[in-house]
């Protein structure tokens, strides 16, 4: 489905009174930690002090934030030892690269641009050695990598349980028509990024995909990613950004808090792209995570009209391999996920929604979602199957969302 800014301002002023159509496939920040201060180097034997907030935390800790999204590398992080390399670099496929530095999930920070976990050597040895050039800040050198490396080492998030080299989405037009893309091919699980696709690609939590081509498709399919051209990996949107991912709308922090027992997938839509709910957002137990919020002055516009971001909220326990991918209506997730989350700023404010998922599913949610925050104009809650607004939360519907806004300040999706 096509979700756009001005189809989500408009829900505010009808109280989302229409249906969000599905039609084909779908349309549609962690922090940084500041650095560990004076840490004194003496000769012995070498280990490892992981620092949050302040706060010295286990290896185990480290590794199980890492892999879960919870927790992100200040400064780019240090080269581990090779026992745990496999679970705190994931995002990473090259042997010197160190961890991205995007931003932290960390509740502890949720309303500021909060500090991540920083790693020092301690007890002997040397500090840590900087990052050289990689991660989600690094520019990418363009046409100078071969389509068979998955750039993780440039902020990519590698989504291995899609099956394709790490990519989210590989699209292979055969023909061009007036200047846009047509015959358009959507390879599939198993197949890689090759000669004349675009090959599309997940960001950490808080920051988008910045490359899609100018030329879109001919009959109104999207198309994103990097283009295989020559053997090599091109940018396709180097006038936006020669980086291959960039955060929303500055003024605002869009948050998600799960105060359940088990994770909840929140997959946000390749958009532009294949169309599918392929970037995965795993918010564990207790944790908080970023959404990213466009800003419709610099990111894809469909048809000449600006888009938002979509999120698809799964049931709780569903991991992100199930979750964030196409379904099938055997199980209420995937695309058919009972809710949608609508993120996006235009005209001043970001626009926050909660929507079901019609008329793809009429499957609920079993827990409560609701949108908190100072400087929140609007009141918007899902409970117990029912879809809340109003001055008291007194308009009340089964199958229609709510809507509310916030100018700046930190807006949170909070689940219960």
């Amino acid at each position: 489905m096509k979700f756009t800014i001005a189809a989500l301002t408009a829900a505010v002023a009808i109280a989302a009174a229409q249906p969000h159509q599905h039609a084909h496939q779908h349309l549609h920040e962690k922090r940084v930690p500041s650095p560990v201060a004076d840490i004194e180097y003496v000769a012995g034997p070498t280990a490892y002090v992981y620092v949050l907030n302040g706060v010295t935390i286990s290896e185990d800790e480290v590794e199980r934030g890492i892999k879960n999204g919870t927790l992100v590398w200040a400064n780019g992080g240090p080269a581990l030892p090779s026992s745990t390399t496999s679970h705190v670099a994931p995002t990473t496929t090259s042997s010197k690269a160190a961890p991205p530095p995007p931003t932290t999930t960390s509740s502890a920070a949720a309303t500021t641009s909060a500090p991540v976990v920083a790693a020092a050597k301690a007890n002997g040895g040397d500090a840590p050695a900087a990052n050289v050039g990689t991660g989600v800040d690094a520019v990418f050198p363009d046409g100078q990598l071969d389509c068979s490396h998955f750039p993780s080492d440039y902020g990519a998030v590698s989504v291995d349980y899609m099956k394709m080299g790490g990519w989210i989405g590989l699209q292979k037009p055969a023909t061009i028509i007036g200047g846009l893309l047509n015959d358009i091919e959507t390879l599939l699980a198993g197949d890689n990024c090759r000669e004349g696709a675009y090959c599309s690609y997940a960001c950490p939590a808080g920051y988008q995909k910045s490359q899609w081509p100018t030329s879109q498709g001919a009959t109104g399919q999207s198309i994103g990613g990097l283009l295989c051209k020559n053997g090599k990996l091109r940018l396709t949107n180097s006038g936006l950004s020669n980086k291959l991912c960039m955060r929303g709308a500055s003024q605002v922090n869009i948050l998600v808090k799960n105060h359940l027992s088990k994770n909840v997938a929140v997959c946000r839509t390749d958009y532009p792209g294949t169309e599918s709910e392929t970037v995965p957002t795993d918010v564990g137990a207790g944790a908080t995570s970023n959404l990213t919020c466009p800003d419709a002055a610099n990111y894809y516009q469909w048809q000449g009209k600006s888009t938002s971001a979509q999120y698809y909220v799964n049931p709780a326990g569903v991991s992100v391999s199930d979750a964030c991918q196409w379904g099938t209506a055997a199980n209420p997730w995937g695309n058919f996920a009972p809710m949608n989350l609508g993120v996006g700023w235009s005209n001043g404010a970001a626009w926050l929604s909660i929507f079901q998922n019609a008329p793809t599913t009429n499957a609920k949610l079993d827990f409560t979602v609701q949108i908190t925050g100072d400087g929140v104009s609007g009141t918007c809650r899902y409970q117990n199957g029912v879809y809340c607004g109003g001055a008291n939360y007194d308009q009340c519907s089964s199958t229609t969302g709510c809507t509310v806004s916030i100018a700046s300040g930190t807006a949170v999706f909070e689940f219960s």
